[in-house]
């Protein structure tokens, strides 16, 4: 029995059921996928994603090719460039594309120096970062995270030199915004790799972050993606791969409690009660332990409940449009794509406005100034929207979840989403007056709609102390709880959040004592 149906909870199944197990995943909500899931009925004739738009990590995993989804029409659009920093009111930009070299030349616009120095760091994160990733597809262990990262930078290539392999040491130990000042010069290329770092979460300045920065010279090898037909269909995928070992999935039903019965388990669900051998937890784990589980270890559910979740994270806007942002000069007509609209639009004019977010953040009100990344898929997917209309997501972070300026998310949240759409306005002029609708997405509505606890898409925060053996609680960080037949997966495990499938593929592992 595995509970949420969440795109890790649906790979673990699969897994297993592919094994041979029988497996039924149950989930509260009317449709698959968790946070990756995608709408029809929010805005007549769009397809809108509710949670995560752009597929990156799981391509780097071996999961897309062993459960052979696209067998089950699971296809993918390649975003190149996969992301773009528009300079405003040049008409120029850095793009980033799947090839390092024509994205070295898109710098080189800005910075000669930067070109060389991108090329540098790629090659230097890239190599890292190969090995990094060896520890998130296997149970996490002290030895092999260190293991890994002594092998990959002390021990090879033989002509790197000492100092070198210790100042990357350094570098994974300091706060990501200090690595980006240290690598690049020209300010529009600092910023664009401020943003795109600060996706997973932290801060620009907390310590120990360094790879935020440098996992993102991996895209360049598994590039990124969107799911053809909204980000839903990798969930449509899993379940028919899922039905197609023999495996079932029961919707619109929420778990209310989940017990031990004998050399069992019990797990009630609306109106029906299941018993299985074995239970995964798929869900968020704070709600599993606190909310669902009975007679849990009660120490390990009063630190459960102490796990960090943080205040927010950020809100997303879904729009429906007219036409498409155009980033250049003069108010230009957006009727016809342009190479950028594959790519995330990063909307940041300068660290300093990143920052005052995120002091925002800390003093628990929304930000006055909120950075965007636009997203406008349907340019490379016209299954998206009707015919000469398109879809922008834009997502915005640093969103607190508490608020304690007398507000409430309920009562702002047109007010805010304005500000979202009004940054690209002021980057694409052409876009005033063309929004046709909108689906809002707040820190609370995160919450309410796709059960992420305060708003947090990552389940937990993703500092050092809660990722690898430590996530969520060392004790359970290999998949597995205290009692007989209980297992864990998703972003509340390692290696955490994102469309990854990680997790699953790992819990599957030890539930089937794979090796190797």
């Amino acid at each position: 029995m595995v509970v949420g149906a969440g795109h890790n909870g649906l790979i673990c199944a699969c897994y297993l059921a592919k094994a041979g197990l029988k497996v039924v995943v149950v989930e509260k909500r009317d449709l698959p996928g968790g946070a990756v899931c995608t709408r029809e009925d929010l805005i007549a004739g769009f397809r809108m994603d509710v949670g995560s738009s752009v597929h990156i990590m799981i391509h780097l995993t071996p999961i897309l090719a062993e459960l052979n989804l696209a067998r089950e029409g699971l296809e993918y659009i390649e975003m190149d460039p996969w992301a773009y920093y528009p300079v405003e009111g040049t008409g120029r930009g850095i793009s980033f594309h799947r090839s390092v070299e024509k994205t070295c030349e898109s710098i080189a616009q800005f910075s000669l120096r930067d070109a060389e120095a991108y090329r540098r760091y790629v090659e230097r994160w890239t190599e890292l970062n190969e090995g990094v990733f060896e520890t998130f597809l296997a149970p996490p262990s002290p030895g092999r995270l260190f293991g890994t990262i002594l092998k990959r930078n002390l021990f090879r290539p033989k002509s790197r030199k000492l100092w070198s392999s210790l100042d990357t040491a350094r570098q994974l130990m300091a706060p990501y915004g200090s690595v980006i000042q240290e690598t690049f010069e020209n300010e529009h290329l600092r910023t664009a790799m401020l943003w795109l770092s600060a996706q997973s979460g932290p801060a620009p300045a907390e310590v120990a972050t360094g790879d935020m920065f440098g996992w993102n010279a991996m895209i360049h090898q598994c590039g990124a993606k969107r799911a053809k037909g909204g980000s839903g269909a990798l969930a449509t995928a899993l379940v028919k791969c899922l039905q197609r070992h023999g495996g079932e999935v029961v919707l619109g039903q929420a778990v209310k409690e989940v017990r031990k019965a004998g050399k069992g388990w019990e797990v009630e669900a609306g109106e029906r009660v299941f018993t299985a051998g074995k239970v995964v937890a798929a869900c968020h784990l704070k709600t599993f332990f606190c909310d669902l589980l009975k007679e849990g270890p009660k120490d390990l559910t009063e630190r459960m409940g102490k796990a960090r979740i943080g205040n927010g994270f950020g809100m997303v806007v879904r729009h429906a449009v007219e036409e498409l942002p155009v980033y250049g000069r003069e108010n230009e007509n957006g009727s016809k794509p342009r190479e950028y609209h594959s790519a995330m639009q990063l909307l940041c004019r300068n660290q300093d406005m990143l920052e005052s977010s995120y002091r925002d953040y800390l003093a628990f009100q929304p930000p006055a100034k909120p950075s965007v990344i636009a997203m406008t898929f349907s340019a490379i997917d016209p299954t998206l929207a009707p015919e000469g209309k398109h879809t922008l997501f834009t997502w915005a972070q640093y969103h607190s979840y508490e608020l304690r300026n007398g507000e409430s998310w309920d009562g702002i949240r047109e007010r805010e989403a304005d500000k979202l759409y009004d940054l690209v306005c002021e980057y694409a002029p052409n876009m005033k007056g063309k929004m046709i609708g909108r689906y809002i997405q707040t820190p609370l509505d995160i919450e309410r709609d796709l059960g992420l606890l305060r708003g947090n898409v990552m389940h937990f925060e993703m500092s050092l102390d809660q990722m690898f053996m430590f996530r969520p609680l060392p004790e359970i960080s290999c998949y597995r709880a205290p009692m007989k037949g209980l297992y864990l997966t998703g972003a509340s495990t390692h290696p955490g959040g994102g469309v990854f499938g990680a997790s699953g593929r790992n819990t599957a592992k030890v539930i089937l004592g794979w090796r190797g």
